[in-house]
């Protein structure tokens, strides 16, 4: 069942005592935390902008790093997609426990912070959608073009170091009372360890050399990293500033095609906010949606159940009426 913001909010007001943290951290970012944080961005980063000339200088990149670089890009992106933003944030199906699991581990991998918090942030996200209240929206500042460009660095970066902390019991009480998911939100960093430390075993393991887990490490954790990060924020940013809008919503978000791939199946952004349940997000001919035939398979499997697919009359029905022509 999808859990509203409104009954979040309900159900946390009613609940009177606190529950428990599902995050190390508390409700306002402390110095450690943003150090720690401009590190996770800055060092990927810089490694993307050294990838080049350091690939002429190292004679190319192996298959084998590009190999672990894009294997551990889509694993963790579909950890996001399918398992944090479409699961466990809007409830888009119902997962056997162990996919549960899995799936909070995969999304943990992509380094972008606790389970609990990301669907905190986005909830309510969802609930201000570029009004008042929205933690990244471009439109913060104003509709001019200076305002704009400065909302669009706030809606990519600059939100992420905000003092102030979504309330996690307030948007997420259902992810704290479950045990498990709140372990492995709370085991943020191990998973962010176990994350960068798989490229550099395998490429090390693979070549028998410290070189080959160092190149493993550069491209499988480091610029694998940056890129997924760019193109998750990216959505927060480009999408709700650019890109077509044939659905209706309340807010500015667009699909963008050209991040389509990348972002397996999020870019089509548009139809997400018009129909937040919704399992699928490329809804249109011709738009490629992996996280949505990935859920299909698990459905297949048995895995995932009750799936909230789009039918033709739901999507109709959300499309803008195309004006007509006066007589």
């Amino acid at each position: 069942m999808t859990v509203s913001p409104d009954l979040i909010e309900d159900a946390s007001a009613s609940s009177g005592a606190s529950a428990p943290s599902a995050t190390l951290g508390g409700e306002s970012k402390r110095s450690v935390e943003q150090i720690a944080l401009l590190l996770f961005i800055a060092v990927p980063f810089l490694a993307v902008l050294a990838a080049i000339p350091l690939a002429f200088a190292w004679g190319g990149v192996s298959w084998l790093d590009l190999g672990l670089m894009v294997f551990m890009y889509f694993l963790a992106c579909h950890g996001i997609t399918i398992g944090f933003h479409r699961y466990f944030t809007h409830g888009s199906f119902k997962a056997k426990r162990p996919l549960r699991i899995v799936l909070a581990v995969m999304g943990s991998m992509a380094v972008e912070g606790p389970l609990v918090r990301w669907v905190a942030d986005h909830r309510k996200h969802h609930k201000y959608s570029d009004h008042e209240g929205d933690p990244h929206s471009p439109w913060r500042f104003g509709e001019t073009l200076p305002a704009l460009m400065k909302g669009l660095w706030w809606a990519h970066i600059g939100w992420l170091f905000d003092e102030e902390q979504t309330n996690q019991e307030k948007y997420a009480p259902d992810l704290i009372k479950d045990p498990a998911i709140r372990r492995i939100s709370r085991d943020f960093i191990y998973w962010t360890i176990f994350s960068l430390a798989i490229p550099p075993l395998v490429g090390g393991l693979v070549t028998m050399s410290w070189w080959g887990a160092f190149t493993a490490f550069f491209w499988g954790s480091l610029v694998r990293v940056a890129l997924l990060h760019h193109v998750t924020w990216s959505i927060n940013s480009i999408c709700h500033a650019v890109g077509k809008r044939p659905f209706k919503s309340r807010d500015r978000s667009g699909n963008v095609w050209w991040l389509a791939v990348l972002s397996c199946g999020e870019s089509w952004h548009n139809l997400h906010h018009a129909d937040p349940t919704s399992a699928r997000h490329g809804v249109l001919r011709g738009q490629v949606d992996s996280s949505a035939r990935l859920i299909r398979w698990f459905e297949l499997a048995g895995w995932a159940s009750e799936v909230r697919w789009p039918s033709a009359s739901r999507i109709d029905a959300r499309r803008k009426e195309k004006a007509t022509n006066p007589a």
